[in-house]
């Protein structure tokens, strides 16, 4: 084994965290603000690039470094390693509600692409780079699912998702058409595309966006309800913008609402 061997357990329903338990020596690498607790004996260091057998050298780590940046992610992974005696837990959190989804990547060829915000955490050896769209389509219209993480090696990753989430199991050659933001992650044999809605009332009324992903099989797809850029673009709808008062939910007064409830001055 390359990568550590570690032991987990997920705790919660919609607010998960994931706890792992390293032997002597063992380590964990996660990303900038996931760390929730940790039991004394636990060594944190900040280390550049994901500190995998990839990132070995002066000229791999600026690599690897590189790759981090082009995903919007910071140069930096934070690495927990037990310098104790004994087992040792460390804990790290979702960011959002939703689950936390174990990925054994022995399961999947040492290899597994997700969204580039997915990444949890993941035994130390396990590299974390950049999977790049080769077609042209894909990229001037893939969105959300234009870069993508690409997981290798031989241990636990622990990947975030929002909302429920489903696991479609696709055929050789079977088609799973979605949203791109609602693709958490595929098994690397599976092909993935960009196709055109198409019509020209989808395309104007539609409001689901001009384009979805096909993903075609064989292989394993993890699908998520709802991708943290929904959740954000709803919860920026509901605020108060200025910083006034809310937008009168549950009034059918709305706006006129807030004129005649006798906190506006005049």
């Amino acid at each position: 084994m390359n990568a550590h061997e570690i032991d987990y357990k997920i705790y919660g329903e919609e607010m998960q965290y994931v706890e792992i338990e390293l032997d002597p020596n063992e380590g964990v690498i996660a990303e900038a603000g996931s760390f929730m607790m940790m039991d004394d004996g636990i060594k944190m260091e900040t280390i550049f690039g994901d500190g995998s057998a990839n990132d070995k050298g002066f000229m791999g780590k600026i690599f690897g470094a590189g790759k981090r940046l082009l995903t919007g992610e910071s140069l930096f992974m934070t690495a927990f390693y037990n310098v104790a005696v004994g087992k040792k837990q460390v804990n790290f959190a979702s960011p959002y509600p939703g689950k936390i989804i174990p990925i054994d990547l022995t399961r999947f060829g040492n290899k597994f692409i997700c969204q580039k915000d997915a990444f949890l955490c993941a035994a130390k050896g396990v590299s974390i780079g950049i999977e790049f769209s080769r077609k042209l389509g894909r990229g001037l219209f893939g969105g959300e699912g234009f870069i993508m993480q690409k997981l290798e090696g031989d241990g636990m990753a622990f990947v975030h998702a929002g909302g429920t989430t489903a696991t479609k199991e696709l055929a050789p050659g079977e088609k799973l058409k979605i949203d791109t933001g609602c693709i958490i992650g595929f098994d690397h044999t599976v092909t993935y595309d960009i196709e055109f809605v198409g019509g020209i009332k989808n395309t104007l009324f539609g409001g689901e966006g001009l384009f979805f992903a096909t993903l075609t099989g064989p292989g394993t797809v993890f699908v998520q309800s709802l991708p943290f850029s929904r959740l954000a673009k709803r919860v920026w709808a509901s605020a108060p913008q200025g910083g006034g008062k809310d937008k009168g939910e549950g009034s059918i007064l709305g706006g006129l609402g807030d004129l005649l409830d006798g906190d506006n001055r005049f």
